[in-house]
């Protein structure tokens, strides 16, 4: 974790921007595991170059497979072997990446050996265990190496042979694209079953649509049931990997905070990713959204509205809403993201103690909160080692004189560079 804190320059007026943004990590991490799957090399482009992007890297090397890359040209060579893994035995770690721990054990699987999977100690309180019990149905030997649910991983494996499983959905989908990236490389096929209900649903259609790419199918029934038949080949290709629509939702959400415009590059009307509708949201704030087959822009209003949002499928930009919450109209209520308790952070915690910390009048629910206009007090905005508190309050300074940001260098888990491309705006 980094020291000190970095203040945010309030915006002089409304801001006028056209930014283009670094990849999607939830793509580019899916794309380096089905290419480190594919027969032959796959060439990466636009990808992102961040920790957890690292992690994943890092990770496919030390199981024996080739990966280069070129960060200049924003570039990764993945040299796949069919889903074979090279070493028999590996300790994998993985910082506080979920999507690197959870899409790891799975992989592994289709190895022959023993491999151990651990990363920070956030990351040893954050849940695996309904993924290992999805595992075990299908007959792969997993384990809590601390029998309580979360890493350090032990996986013994001897193959992944495939079958029928049901899981949990109420706490992530990552645990559903885990078994379903390896799934078709599986002897028997895998059919996955949703017990209760399923959270941040669009992230799933990204990896059938990651999955489809490189020439593997995945059935999905209503969200309900997905199926992969066994005996698929991944094949390599060139993939270009398009923005990342979490991290523009800051970009967005400055243009409503200070009532100008934002537009984003190469991000549009035609994304999988769910968090491009975070606009929506927006839309309904009042702010003017106009969505092109390769831009998406954000025109902020006079004075934002207040709004009310069931967010369980986008929740990786609840805090970007949040940090709009001083300036609207009316009470902004967030709901459905009692799962995002367990990620970097208690992120609903964490957002009730920040906003209140700024002066504002926060109520805590058991999904959610709601946040009251108010102004806003100079404060120190605690970040808990979480990037999305970081980027997401500094949407809130560009309004809110005095507001500083601890441990700015947090952000390096997904968007590194992301002060400077921020300071632009208001350069």
């Amino acid at each position: 974790m980094s020291a000190g804190s970095i203040a945010i320059p309030p915006a002089q007026g409304p801001l006028d921007a056209t930014v283009t943004l670094p990849g999607s990590k939830s793509y580019t991490n899916r794309a380096l595991l089905v290419a480190a799957m594919a027969v032959g090399e796959s060439l990466l482009r636009q990808a992102l170059f961040s920790d957890d992007t690292d992690y994943m890297a890092g990770a496919l090397r030390a199981l024996g497979l080739q990966v280069e890359e070129d960060r200049t040209r924003a570039e990764f060579r993945v040299r796949g072997l069919g889903g074979r893994i090279p070493s028999a035995e590996a300790t994998l770690h993985v910082g506080n990446a979920g999507t690197v721990a959870r899409f790891l054990t799975s992989f592994v699987a289709l190895g022959y050996g023993v491999y151990t999977i651990d990363g920070v100690e956030r990351m040893r309180q954050r849940p695996i265990q309904p993924l290992l019990d999805g595992l075990a149905q299908l007959g792969v030997r997993a384990y809590a190496q601390r029998g309580n649910g979360c890493p350090p991983v032990l996986v013994e494996a001897d193959g992944l042979k495939g079958g029928h499983a049901r899981l949990r959905g109420d706490i992530s989908s990552q645990y559903f694209t885990s078994i379903l990236l390896a799934a078709p490389l599986s002897a028997q096929g895998v059919e996955l079953e949703v017990e209760g209900e399923l959270v941040s649903k669009p992230y799933l259609d990204m990896t059938a649509s990651t999955m489809r790419a490189f020439g593997a199918e995945v059935t999905n029934q209503e969200y309900r049931r997905f199926y992969v038949a066994g005996g698929q080949h991944y094949h390599a290709r060139t993939y270009d990997i398009e923005p990342d629509a979490s991290s523009a939702s800051y970009f967005f959400a400055a243009a409503a905070a200070t009532a100008g415009r934002v537009r984003v590059e190469h991000l549009g009307r035609g994304s999988a990713q769910g968090d491009l509708r975070f606009v929506d949201i927006l839309e309904r704030m009042g702010c003017v959204v106009a969505r092109g087959d390769d831009y998406t822009e954000v025109t902020g209003p006079p004075q934002l509205l207040g709004v009310e949002a069931d967010m369980a499928d986008i929740s990786d930009t609840a805090q970007t809403l949040a940090a709009l919450a001083p300036f609207a109209s009316g009470p902004v209520a967030i709901r459905g993201i009692a799962h995002t308790r367990g990620k970097e952070t208690d992120r609903v915690a964490a957002l009730v103690r920040e906003l209140r910390r700024m002066g504002l009048r926060v109520e805590e629910h058991r999904d959610g909160l709601t946040a009251y206009p108010g102004p806003v007090h100079a404060a120190e905005i605690e970040t808990y080692d979480d990037h999305r508190m970081a980027m997401s309050f500094a949407v809130t300074g560009l309004r809110a004189p005095g507001l500083r940001i601890k441990d700015p260098d947090c952000v390096s888990k997904t968007f590194p560079d992301f002060w400077e491309r921020f300071g632009k705006l208001t350069a």
